[in-house]
This record gives structure tokens, sequence and C-alpha cells, in this order.
């Protein structure tokens, strides 16, 4: 009687406990490999999207600061450039400004002041106080010097040089004004009024009109503007 007890205790026990690890078997959760999988795709999916924008913002910003220097770049020359017309400009007009302070001033042959002077010794007269240039002191060394320019190019500041005859230079003159209709006017040392504007239409002048020079361009200006600051 005593062992059949015992052995039903034990039985009854052992089906507890079976019992037992079954609840816990079913209970348990299993883990969700292939979900986790999935989202970890769809991530890195988004974040894939989100570098190549950055990339492209990131490119298209540096083409437009790319831009915006060569536009930086083009205006800093450009108002360069304009900025040694406008001292090139300036100069002329100081040329010409010291130029009409002569006006009035009687000839001389061979003068030199304001006193009396000739033709040539106004002209290197007047270049030599605005512009600091030393030109030769006669009218036909003068024609050797600058560039020539052709009648219908010229600019103020450039010299007009005649002849009286058989060739010879033997009068020169500096462009003071050139009309909207292309009259040109020089001013000159004349022997009949002494320093005086005159036309190169003028019945006198024109047909004694021989070639023009430029002296003093806006190349060699700057040049030498550049070499003074440095």
């Amino acid at each position: 009687m005593k062992k059949r007890v015992l052995f039903y205790c034990a039985a009854v026990f052992a089906t507890l406990s079976m019992q037992s690890c079954v609840t816990n078997y079913v209970v348990s959760t299993p883990t969700t490999y292939v979900n986790e999988y999935k989202s970890n795709a769809k991530l890195a999916s988004i974040d894939n999207k989100k570098l190549a924008l950055a990339k492209d913002q990131l490119l298209s910003s540096f083409k437009d600061e790319q831009f915006a220097t060569g536009k930086s770049l083009e205006n800093i020359v450009k108002n360069e450039e304009i900025a040694k017309a406008v001292r090139f400009s300036k100069k002329i007009d100081d040329i010409l400004t010291e130029a009409e302070t002569y006006l009035g001033t009687p000839y001389r042959y061979g003068g030199m002041t304001r006193r009396g002077i000739d033709c040539s010794a106004f002209v290197l007269s007047v270049f030599g106080a605005s512009a600091g240039m030393t030109l030769p002191r006669v009218a036909a060394s003068q024609a050797q010097e600058g560039e020539k320019v052709e009648k219908n190019n010229l600019q103020k500041g450039d010299l007009v040089f005649f002849s009286h005859g058989k060739g010879r230079i033997s009068h020169v003159g500096i462009v003071e004004s050139i009309t909207d209709d292309g009259q040109v006017k020089f001013i000159h040392a004349a022997t009949s009024k002494g320093v005086m504007i005159s036309s190169l239409d003028d019945s006198y002048w024109g047909p004694r009109f021989r070639f023009a020079k430029r002296v003093l361009s806006q190349d060699v200006f700057n040049d030498n503007v550049a070499n003074n600051i440095n």
C-alpha cells in the first residue's frame, strides 16, 4: 500500500513538470530575424538616397561657386580695364589743359618760354610738364617718335605734322578735339597768331598736313604707371 502511494505521487509530479515545460515553450516568442533584416535594408535605402541628394547639392553648390568666382574675376578684369582707360583719359585731359594755358602766347622762333615760343618747343614743354615726357627739340625729330596714326583714327593728344614744302616736316601741333562730324582741331604755336586752335579742314593747314603720330598710348602710359607703383 505504501509503495502504491509513492508511485502515484511520482507520476503526478512528472505530469505537472511536463505541463510546465510545454507551457514555457508555447509562451516564448521566437526571434524575428527576417523582419529585422528587412527593417535594416529599408533604413540603408533611405540613407543612400540622402547621401545621393547631399552629393548632388554639394556638386551644385561647387558649380555655383565656380561660376560666381569666374564672374567675380571677369568683373575685376573688366573694372581694371575701365580704370586704366579712365586714368589714361585723365592724363590726356591734363596734357590738353596744360596746352590751353599757353593760348595767346606769342610765337618766337627758337623761343621756349611763355613770353615767346615756337611750335616744337610748345609741344615738348606741354608733354614734359603734364606727362613727364622728354621729346626732341625740333618738329622733324619729334615726327620720328611714337606710332603712326591714320587721320580717321586720330585721338586727343596725338601729334599732327605739317610741311611747308619739299616734304620736310616744319610744323607740329597737338590734337585738341574731334567733333561729332569728324572735324579735327589742334592746338599749336603759329607764326601768325601765336598759340591758337586750328582745324585740319582749314584751307591753309589742310593741304599742308602730312601725317600724325601717337607719342603716348594707353598701353605705354599704364605700363609706366604700374612700374612706378611697383
